[in-house]
């Protein structure tokens, strides 16, 4: 009887890790099982089955995806990227950009604007020039604020009333926008003072030697991440140039919207990064109305051309004008309409951003929303981005000026490739996510398919457990050995394909799997790029660099050491990398000991 209990038992385990693997798969296969449940409890008895059910929660903490990872605040508080969007869009519109004297009172200033409507927000900025920016609670207190602003009529470097002003002064362009001026009447009451916010990120040695002072590789990790990523009055700041930019559009296109996409929003951008927008003609009300049976019907008339292209092209065009035109604070207006996507690029002078306006790019605002959502589902996926952001700038991967550089978007899409990666995947695929899809995530862009599931929290992760610093020394690894001779890099398979092109590296568009987003890299900066990757996980690997060493005095500066020791420029003032010169004083130590060795060996 034993031995027949004991087949018995073994049978059910091995029922039991059948159905463990292909649990969930389809309803067949639930029905199949469900029928072998009632023959063991027939023919082995209730105990072998309970023994059976305890064994397979055991194991299921092994193999099975981790139940999502949101409790029901987390869940509450978690918004979708278009709810964010949509509020940060409503806040610009109840704000404005004041441009204020050097000299200022804080407290005086917000009561003199506080006699328009009850202020909900406000900081100040310093940027060539000391702003403000106020959010009011109530859009009408902006109506408001304007009835009380005037109109310069006159050169403010001539005084009001003389033949100077009159005949030689600049003529204004009565357009009344969001950016005003205050002026000061008199002098200031009680003591002058403001406390600015930052819009640029700290230098790269101040930076280094913050992370020097760290206890741990992780948390020098986080500490970067909190130094470079956008603050909430840069994002705010963001929406608002947005907001202004729609103002004069608007007077062209009634109810369109410009929405920033990019950086700015899908929660890798850092300090001081540039503004990109997205000219929004698709909210527009009346397209896809449904007209009567019976009676009248109206429609606008409207110009036609048989090239969307064509019209994009001609909207930037009238766009790009308006704001070289009219647009206060906006200089260097140059219209880019050749290119592969039409934009209108220019500088913000108030906000110090770098600005490109396109219009027609829905595929880039999903993938804006793509990344967003990744960040979202796991913290380690920012952290770790940032981290190789600044390690990839500092030694000149990536450049603000185009060229043959790898770009940030295609270094953000290496490290989603490299999570995806892990013997337990630390993010799911493109492809996972659109399984998760419902019918509202539906998305079909130009014949692309965008899909995917919008709501973080109906995602599933499978309890990849790594340390931030693992991860970060074994990206390095990862890629100093990947072979990017034959692989391209594809996140809505998460693995390796076969390049469908001799282009140097190649990175699939998530969305547009015909095209390569790193087409422009070359062979130099790819070989640069793994050649760094080596040296950095050898500099990691090293005992001595993963862990602080102790300053020599209490006003000693920490010796750079983890993350730290990887952002320190590729060369010094003799053009000698700083780990080849740590590598030569190593050899020379040890070329010291042995010769003291041998000298002692012929006495």
């Amino acid at each position: 009887m034993r031995p027949n209990l004991r087949l018995r038992a073994t049978m059910a385990s091995s029922i039991s890790m059948c159905r463990l693997h292909m649990g969930g798969r389809s309803a067949l296969a639930k029905c199949l099982f469900k029928k072998l449940d009632a023959r063991i409890h027939r023919h082995l008895g209730t105990n072998v089955v309970a023994a059976r059910e305890e064994h397979l929660k055991k194991d299921v903490t092994l193999t099975d995806p981790v139940p999502c990872p949101f409790d029901t605040e987390q869940r509450a508080e978690y918004r979708s990227f278009e709810a964010v969007q949509t509020e940060r869009l409503e806040q610009a519109e109840r704000s404005v950009l004041i441009s204020c004297p050097k000299k200022l009172n804080e407290k005086n200033v917000l009561a003199y604007l506080s006699k328009h409507g009850n202020i909900k927000k406000c900081f100040f900025y310093e940027n060539y020039g000391i702003y403000a920016v106020v959010e009011y609670a109530n859009k009408d207190s902006i109506a408001s604020l304007h009835k009380g602003t005037a109109i310069p009529s006159v050169n403010p470097k001539s005084k009001p009333g003389t033949e100077a002003s009159v005949n030689h002064g600049w003529h204004t362009v009565p357009f009344k926008s969001r950016l005003l001026s205050l002026k000061s009447l008199g002098p200031v009451e009680g003591k002058a003072g403001l406390q600015f916010q930052p819009q640029t990120t700290i230098p790269v040695n101040l930076l280094v030697q913050k992370l020097s002072n760290e206890e741990s590789i992780g948390q020098q990790i986080i500490t970067l991440r909190e130094a470079y990523q956008l603050t909430e009055e840069s994002t705010c700041l963001r929406f608002l140039v947005c907001s202004l930019l729609n103002d004069i559009a608007a007077a062209y296109f009634p109810e369109c919207t410009v929405r920033p996409f990019g950086s700015s929003v899908n929660g890798f951008g850092k300090l001081g990064c540039d503004l990109d927008m997205f000219l929004d003609l698709d909210g527009i009300s009346g397209r896809n109305m449904k007209l009567p049976k019976a009676g009248f019907s109206l429609e606008y008339q409207m110009m036609q051309n048989n090239s969307e292209r064509a019209v994009t092209q001609n909207i930037l065009s009238v766009i790009g004008d308006c704001v070289n035109h009219f647009g206060a604070g906006c200089v260097g207006v140059i219209k880019i309409l050749n290119a592969r996507c039409p934009l209108v690029r220019f500088a913000h002078q108030p906000s110090g951003f770098q600005c490109d306006l396109t219009a027609n790019n829905r595929v880039a605002i999903k993938s804006t929303e793509l990344l967003y959502l990744y960040g979202e589902l796991e913290e380690r996926v920012r952290s770790l981005v940032f981290a190789v952001r600044c390690w990839a700038r500092v030694h000149g991967i990536t450049s603000s000026i185009p060229g043959a550089w790898i770009t940030n978007f295609s270094l953000t899409v290496m490290v989603l490739f490299f999570l995806q990666r892990r013997s337990t995947p630390l993010i799911p695929t493109l492809d996972h996510l659109q399984g998760l899809a419902g019918p509202a995530d539906r998305s079909v862009i130009e014949g692309n398919d965008c899909t995917f599931v919008s709501d973080v929290t109906k995602i599933c992760r499978q309890g990849n457990t790594e340390t931030a610093e693992q991860l970060l020394c074994d990206f390095f690894e990862f890629y100093g050995t990947f072979p990017f001779d034959r692989m391209s890099i594809n996140i809505r398979k998460g693995k390796e394909q076969n390049k469908p092109e001799d282009a140097p590296l190649h990175i699939q568009n998530p969305f547009e799997s015909s095209l390569n987003v790193s087409k422009n890299v070359n062979v130099v900066q790819l070989g640069r790029f793994v050649k760094l990757c080596q040296e950095s996980s050898w500099l990691l690997q090293q005992a001595e660099n993963m862990a602080p060493q102790a300053a020599g005095g209490a006003a000693a500066k920490a010796t750079p050491w983890g993350l730290a020791s990887l952002l320190i420029p590729s060369q010094d003032a003799n053009g000698i990398r700083p780990d080849q010169s740590r590598r030569t004083r190593r050899r020379e130590k040890s070329s010291e000991r042995i010769r003291s060795l041998l000298q002692s060996l012929k006495k």
